[in-house]
């Protein structure tokens, strides 16, 4: 197949590609010790393993051409991209192109394996387990380490394959490393390790025989560190004649093809019988290589599916207000949901730091979960906001699902990598195969002395991230309902919760408490609220505004508003994605005058972005241009209370920008 795409490769270089010459007998052997009911996370060069799994190679070229046949995404992804769900065939979910990132989901499936057979829902003698595949070059990245923690700390049933072509594009070892990944391993104990020639066939065949029984009958993770020769090009947009020099000549010699070719003529076949194969495959290839050429491409009007899974939370239901239910903190109703989540569906589980027993979440937001549901499924992570977002992606796909918390907003950011490329674009790129169902719960805002690293607001720079929901409660009764919606949902979903709305002990939150919804109670994303009506005579007379805002705004607005009898209308978003548009457009037409309320630097916010569209499609009815009421631009929240002050919004500040914009 590479001979076929190196003759064409004006032809098959127009999309970039790696092949996995050099690699192939490592890789088969790999595909060899795996079985339908197991999980694999490949990286971009295992297309042997992919043909050794008994995907045909026009299935794989229909990939290279970017075809609508592509079996994994519909010509959305590169090749050597699979994400694979068919029956007889191990479960391969979505696969990005961020070198080592795979391995942090490849973990969480084998945690979900783990997780689901203690729970009865997986049977366990069928001992699944995981492969995660990488180069070498991409050990070298932290998200690896993470990985590796976890899986010694849990014993989770994964074989790591990494193979060793001695290069990173055009970094040598020598340029990138201090040692290769087996001794690398070393430092994680607990973790099973073992060598092998990745040329020789028989070798690797053997190991990773080795290497797939301890791991299903010891249920305890391996490394294997493959040394392989890469023969091929990086890819075929960096060529090997460029930088590779002697180096290529000398790994010509560990080719595994010709090895495998005198083991089988020792073992007993004539040189004839392998010339006659090699012909016949060759044919077969060509006509592959054909039929994928001559394949139709996507068509353009489906440009845009997948980008969500359907939702079956999309109307608001049950008792919001129930009769004699006692009013209820936020954080309150939040542990209240998990609760009732965790009691109802035994796939799920909650993890991150600080929720586990000891402490049960630095708010209380997970107070006593763990000594009701045990500590298998409400647990405390390492230090590692990567492996806590990213594992879910592999939780999500073996039938798990997982509520995990990222401690502050401010943590948050060592995570965006596995929810940009992993967890973001999975749906779409798999064509709706493998959405990721994810709870993401991300205490934020300032509350009072909390400081630079436990104060931030993050709101605009997650909005950026197409492919996931966020939403943003301001009371007991949302948080409640929202995260009930928010874990039915098959997509990735991340709630903002205020911290300073937590327990209403800010001045002016009380009314975050609110009466606890009843147990059936769903909120569906997407849907805002009229907080605040105006006053219909204060609205004819053409004297109203509407401020839209959400979290700890709702209560500046609502404080400012009292020095407005009936001119104020406040909108709580409640879902800042999917964003309720048709009643934030409403409410600008039918009032002619706007404030967009946050706690966010207004500058390049997505306050500024909201009022910028508001603005083109009302602009015909505006009186005023709609204004923006933001925090100062600063690069962090001060520590000292006053400077705090002096930073954020408040109901004074508020107040102003409302008497200006009815004056105009």
């Amino acid at each position: 197949m590479s001979d076929i795409y190196e003759e064409n490769k004006q032809i098959c270089s127009k999309y970039v590609h790696s092949t996995s010459r050099g690699h192939e007998a490592i890789q088969l052997a790999a595909a060899f010790g795996l079985k339908p009911h197991d999980y694999a996370a490949l990286y971009y060069r295992d297309e042997s393993i992919l043909l050794g799994l008994g995907l045909s190679p026009s299935e794989l070229m229909y990939q290279l051409f970017a075809k609508a046949g592509d079996p994994f995404s519909g010509g959305r992804l590169y090749y050597g991209h699979p994400s694979l769900k068919r029956e007889g065939f191990p479960i391969i979910p979505h696969q990005s192109s961020a070198t080592g990132m795979q391995s942090i989901p490849a973990t969480g499936m084998a945690h979900a394996i783990l997780y689901l057979e203690k729970q009865g829902i997986l049977n366990p003698a069928e001992k699944r387990v995981v492969l995660c595949s990488l180069g070498d070059g991409s050990v070298t990245e932290g998200e690896v380490a993470e990985a590796l923690q976890m899986s010694v700390l849990k014993k989770l049933p994964i074989v790591y394959l990494v193979q060793d072509n001695g290069w990173g594009i055009s970094a040598k070892a020598s340029e990138m490393r201090a040692m290769d990944a087996y001794e690398f391993a070393a430092g994680f104990k607990g973790l099973h390790r073992l060598r092998v020639n990745g040329s020789d066939f028989r070798a690797s065949y053997e190991t990773m025989q080795e290497a797939f029984k301890y791991c299903r009958d010891k249920r305890s993770p391996v490394l294997v560190h493959a040394k392989c020769p890469l023969l091929g090009h990086h890819t075929s947009g960096v060529r090997r004649e460029w930088y590779r020099g002697d180096d290529l000549e000398q790994q010509s010699h560990h080719d595994p093809l010709p090895i495998l070719q005198k083991f089988l003529i020792k073992a007993g076949l004539k040189p004839e019988e392998l010339l006659e194969l090699n012909q016949q495959v060759q044919v077969f290839v060509q006509d592959q290589y054909q039929k994928a050429l001559d394949a139709p491409n996507p068509d353009p009007d489906t440009f845009a599916e997948h980008v969500f899974a359907p939702t079956p939370v999309t109307a608001e239901t049950g008792e919001r207000t129930p009769p004699n239910a006692e009013k209820i903190t936020m954080v309150d109703a939040a542990l209240h949901a998990v609760e009732e989540i965790l009691k109802q569906y035994p796939a799920a589980l909650l993890y991150g730091q600080d929720v586990g027993r000891q402490l049960g979440g630095v708010f209380r937001e997970a107070a006593l979960l763990a000594t009701k549901f045990g500590d298998e499924r409400v647990f405390n992570t390492p230090i590692q906001e990567a492996y806590i977002i990213g594992s879910t992606a592999g939780m999500s796909a073996v039938g798990a699902q997982p509520i995990v918390e990222i401690q502050f907003a401010d943590y948050i950011w060592p995570g965006l990598n596995q929810l940009v490329e992993e967890i973001s674009k999975s749906c779409y790129l798999t064509q709706g195969k493998f959405p990721v169902q994810t709870l993401i719960r991300v205490p934020i805002g300032a509350y009072g002395g909390g400081g630079p690293y436990h104060s931030g607001s993050i709101e605009s720079t997650l909005l950026t991230i197409k492919g996931i929901k966020i939403a943003y409660p301001s009371n007991a009764a949302d948080i409640k309902g929202l995260m009930k919606a928010a874990f039915l949902d098959p997509n990735p979903v991340i709630i903002l919760e205020h911290k300073g709305l937590y327990w209403s002990k800010l001045p002016g939150t009380k009314e975050a408490k609110t009466v606890e919804p009843a147990e059936d109670y769903m909120l569906p994303l997407g849907k805002a609220r009229i907080d605040l009506p105006a006053n219909p005579e204060k609205l004819s007379a053409g004297d109203t505004l509407v401020i839209i805002t959400y979290g700890m705004g709702v209560y500046w607005a609502k404080a400012a508003a009292n020095r407005f009898p009936g001119q104020i209308e406040i909108i709580d978003l409640r879902t800042l994605f999917p964003l309720d548009y048709s009643l934030l457009q409403q409410s600008v037409q039918k009032h002619g005058k706007a404030l967009i309320l946050t706690e966010e630097p207004a500058t390049n916010s997505f306050a500024e972005a909201l009022a910028g569209r508001l603005s083109q499609s009302c602009f015909q009815y505006l009186d005023a241009p709609i204004r923006v009421l933001g925090a100062a631009d600063l690069p962090a929240v001060p520590l000292n209370i006053a400077l705090e002050k002096m930073m954020l919004p408040n109901p004074e500040k508020v107040a102003v920008a409302i008497g200006q914009l009815l004056a105009e």
